[in-house]
């Protein structure tokens, strides 16, 4: 089972995204969980996703305190949380930012690996609003080898429609290729 959790702020899609992973987990013939963590937030408060992949049944039904994988999609909420906080030592680190993955460890003292991509830039670009769900979404399918692009088109347009998913998958793609594996 690889476990993740999200960061970001109300209204970027931290929700979405993990359960946008869980249904294509679940298309591609495996078992997902997605559950959100918030209380009574509101736009732009830091909120916090889990999700939950498996080649069996998932019986656990808590937050995820073990992480393999945290994705962050704003990168100011690594300011006001430890985004790392029980992330196993051979975990993922997937960061929305400009900065390069030896930046972001060195400013905020992480041993883990660290993938770092500039998700706003590709939002703006693409989708012309600052929601980089489905960006950084792009970077975990990429480093995890948990979804192609084509895996997730169909639970891209069952959440929001053909024209918006055609977006969202332009997006997704962009970032699927500029993801570079290489860690520091």
């Amino acid at each position: 089972m690889i476990e993740i959790r999200f960061h970001g702020r109300g209204g970027q899609g931290a929700v979405t995204s993990a359960e946008l992973m869980a249904q294509t987990a679940i298309a591609r013939g495996r078992y997902a969980q997605a559950f959100p963590s918030f209380g009574p937030e509101r736009r732009g408060a830091p909120v916090t996703a889990f999700l939950r992949i498996s080649d069996a049944p998932i019986r656990v039904r808590e937050k995820v305190y073990s992480p393999d994988v945290v994705v962050v999609l704003d990168p100011t909420v690594m300011s006001v949380t430890r985004v790392d906080s029980g992330l196993k030592p051979d975990g993922w680190l997937l960061v929305n930012t400009h900065k390069s993955p030896a930046d972001v460890k060195r400013e905020f003292g992480y041993s883990q690996k660290v993938v770092t991509l500039d998700a706003m830039g590709i939002a703006l670009e693409i989708l012309k609003v600052p929601i980089t769900n489905t960006v950084m979404l792009g970077v975990f399918a990429k480093v995890l080898g948990e979804a192609t692009p084509e895996d997730v088109k169909g639970p891209f347009v069952s959440r929001f429609g053909e024209a918006l998913a055609a977006k969202n998958q332009a997006a997704f793609e962009k970032a699927y290729a500029e993801t570079r594996t290489e860690v520091q």
